[in-house]
């Protein structure tokens, strides 16, 4: 690999990822069809999956402990084969699934399931709350295991098997009884007016985290799902929440039902502008209460009735405290971009917040970085979650889809180098420099702008400010963009050169 030197302006900011699906399956393959099954037991941890009366006699159901796949064996043929074995149609009969993980969601057969321990400790609260909340994902449970039986067989629509599918998209997951991903959106049964928007949007097919996320958050269960930003994150949470809005059917007068948490103004707003715009059909309602804008036409949406609230913690905790806002009718719960919520410092607000939301609820934790202080909050708000990775946590790696150079400069020729390389940019380039502080910010900034159109944003511009220079930059007229790390994260602008 050949590494180019260019231009230290900005800081690049490297994430963690879980290591992928690991690829040992076909050892444990060989060894079963030499009939040595206790061996392969033992080196490769392959373990009896829980038994399932449908399943056809003598077939065996066996979990892969390296991959967590859910196969199946005959011991009087030694095959082995992932599909799940049919018994003849004159002899089959539905049979009630057994209720395998702890916290009573119903374990399916085309499922595969990623052995492995919790994504965290429980701490002494979370058991208080699996218990109150076992007869929520009981409910669900049922729902989930007819659903589930669809997925396998779909989650291939694309030509690739599951294990291909997952090494490919780098999904690795840790949890019991995990649906498959969802590979097409034919597969994930949405209505019909949700998908056309979709396709009207200009996908094709489910990113990674949404193909994998779906059909676990449509389960009704907790999940932290660990992914770069720009991974399609949003919609991943977003669309489930319309499905769980249209099973509660609340009053929105009495309080919204689904409550997203997200750490800055900017991207509270980019969530509001995708629920407007794939829940329009649907009908459904959204406010985004930010600080930095006033607080009435904020207060007038809350009381006219929103089925959603997008929200920075600090403000809802403004809103709280003036008791203008009641979260008791809250089921599903987001935490988006936690690690940057954490960084900044709004872990008492969140918790707060919390604190007011019903322990009988849906909670779902996207994130980049996977450090301490989110697996410590993670273990104290969610309750047995399935555990969803994409890329690999093994490596220190950058966004693949951005190719960095770097040189080493004097202070003092930082300034002329930057505008070399702004001059060979193509006219109307968008271009985005980040700088460590405010103050240089501004000062690059004003520097810059006669020349070259550039226009700053930080967190001391007002929303006013910040607004109108998004706008700016997105429409091209602000071709550059001057910014501190509170455009790092969770911005769509396309055509970022």
């Amino acid at each position: 690999m050949t590494i180019r030197i260019c231009l230290v302006i900005y800081e690049a900011r490297y994430d963690f990822f879980r290591l992928a699906v690991r690829n040992h399956f076909s050892a444990a393959l060989r060894i079963l069809r030499k009939g040595s099954f206790e061996m392969a037991a033992t080196v490769n941890s392959i373990t009896y999956a829980p038994e399932d009366p449908s399943l056809p006699k003598p077939w065996k159901g066996l979990v892969d402990g390296n991959t967590g796949y859910l196969y199946f064996w005959n011991p009087e043929t030694n095959a082995t084969q992932y599909e799940k074995p049919q018994a003849p149609s004159h002899l089959s009969s539905p049979v009630a699934h057994k209720s395998l993980s702890p916290s009573g969601h119903n374990g399916t057969d085309d499922t595969y399931c990623i052995a492995g321990n919790d994504v965290s400790e429980k701490t002494e609260g979370s058991e208080n709350l699996e218990t109150e909340r076992a007869s929520q994902c009981d409910s669900q449970a049922d729902a989930a295991s007819k659903s589930s039986i669809t997925h396998a067989s779909k989650c291939v629509e694309s030509g690739l098997s599951l294990e291909s599918y997952c090494r490919k998209h780098e999904i690795a997951v840790t949890g019991d009884n995990v649906p498959p991903p969802m590979s097409s959106f034919r597969a994930t049964g949405f209505p019909a007016e949700l998908l056309r928007e979709v396709h009207l949007a200009g996908f094709s097919a489910p990113t990674p985290i949404q193909a994998q996320s779906w059909p676990i958050a449509m389960q009704g269960r907790d999940i932290v799902a660990i992914a770069k930003t720009g991974s399609g994150k949003t919609l991943g949470y977003l669309i489930p929440g319309f499905m769980h809005l249209k099973k509660k059917h609340n009053n929105p007068r009495l309080g919204p039902t689904i409550l997203v948490l997200s750490p800055t103004r900017e991207l509270a707003t980019q969530i509001q502008d995708e629920a407007n715009k794939f829940g329009k059909s649907s009908r459904i309602s959204c406010t985004c209460l930010y600080g930095g804008a006033p607080k009435g036409p904020q207060l007038k949406d809350i009381d006219r009735g929103v089925d959603i609230v997008v929200a920075t913690p600090g403000r809802l905790n403004d809103i709280m405290e003036m008791r203008r806002i009641t979260l008791h009718q809250v089921s599903y719960l987001v935490l988006d971009e936690a690690d940057r919520m954490l960084d900044m410092g709004f872990e008492p607000q969140i918790r707060k917040i919390v604190k007011e939301v019903p322990s009988r609820r849906q909670t779902l934790m996207y994130t980049a970085t996977w450090p301490k202080e989110v697996r410590k909050i993670a273990a104290d708000l969610l309750v047995d979650p399935v555990q969803v990775n994409i890329g690999n946590a093994d490596e220190l790696v950058a966004n693949k889809s951005i190719t960095q150079y770097v040189e080493v400069l004097p202070q003092m020729e930082k300034r002329r180098r930057l505008e070399q390389i702004l001059r060979s940019q193509e006219p109307g380039s968008k271009i985005i420099i980040f700088c460590s502080t405010k103050k240089m910010c501004d000062h690059l900034s004003h520097s810059l702008c006669q020349q070259f159109g550039a226009a700053a944003i930080h967190g001391d511009k007002s929303q006013g400010e910040r607004d109108h220079v998004m706008s700016e930059f997105r429409t091209g007229k602000s071709p550059i963009l001057v910014a501190t790390d509170v455009a790092a994260r969770g911005l769509d602008v396309k055509d970022i050169r």
